[in-house]
């Protein structure tokens, strides 16, 4: 399955799964159907699904323009979100799982994509994981706004209690994991982090990295989760550095200290 990353709006990025022998496509996240039709169109592809990780406009405002042309089309999301996802057809809990195609997972069997409740960003956000088909491959992570490349989503819905308790759900995925996150905000995100975590030398040339390739309009998603562990502050509230910066030994507190610091950079 081939993963198409297509731009929308000013920053947000969509995500085409492309199973090539079926010739079938599942979207995540179509918060503008034209630019979707256009890739499903260059692939000969048909739309069997939508994966929706979150309500928010930017993230479901193609659904119905999709599925007019698509009516067979399955809509995914959280269960918490029904009623607030144009189409939805699937209500997610936690450990849910939803097929991607006729490949074989790491067990045998229809590959999937695992349902993870990550609350915080809104009431009801979920990501998409789908595990490596073998030892050698990458795992995908779909995680909307919840986990930012530098960063994380704000806080619209939920607490900083269930924000961190989110993201250490997403940390514990093995390190070799892309992340494949809704919106093209890396170098805020990495300007932020090294004024709280300024001796953080991986962190200072990553940002070197990101600085070259957006002067080049280059995207830096997906990001890797080995790479986020390192860097992103967002991950990273149980170190003492990043505690003693924030002037706190709580690890939520410290998180909540560090997204209001963000909030207003």
């Amino acid at each position: 399955m081939d993963i198409y990353r297509v731009a929308a709006f000013r920053d947000n990025y969509i995500f085409v799964l492309h199973n090539v022998d079926r010739g079938e496509a599942i979207v995540v996240d179509p918060g503008d159907a034209e630019p979707v039709l256009h890739t499903l169109d260059e692939l000969g592809a048909t739309l069997t699904a939508i994966l929706n990780t979150h309500h928010h406009s930017d993230h479901v405002g193609g659904n119905r323009q999709l599925l007019e042309r698509f009516p067979q089309a399955q809509v995914y999301g959280g269960a918490e979100d029904r009623g607030r996802i144009p189409g939805q057809t699937h209500f997610l809990q936690e450990g849910d799982r939803v097929p991607i195609g006729d490949g074989q997972g790491p067990a045998g069997g229809q590959r999937t994509a695992e349902v993870i409740f990550v609350p915080g960003h809104t009431r009801a956000h979920v990501a998409y994981y789908i595990a490596p088909a073998t030892a050698n491959d990458w795992g995908e992570l779909f995680c909307g706004d919840t986990l930012f490349a530098g960063g994380c989503g704000r806080l619209f819905e939920g607490s900083p209690q269930q924000m961190v308790e989110s993201l250490d759900k997403l940390r514990q995925l093995p390190d070799q994991t892309r992340v494949w996150c809704a919106h093209e905000y890396t170098l805020n995100n990495l300007r932020f982090a090294v004024t709280v975590d300024g001796t953080n030398a991986t962190l200072q040339q990553r940002l070197k990295q990101v600085q070259a390739a957006r002067a080049q309009d280059q995207p830096t998603v997906p990001t890797e989760l080995g790479l986020e562990k390192q860097t992103n502050p967002f991950l990273r509230w149980d170190e003492a550095s990043l505690q003693q910066a924030m002037n706190s030994t709580s690890t939520v507190q410290t998180f909540a200290r560090l997204r209001g610091k963000k909030d207003l950079f």
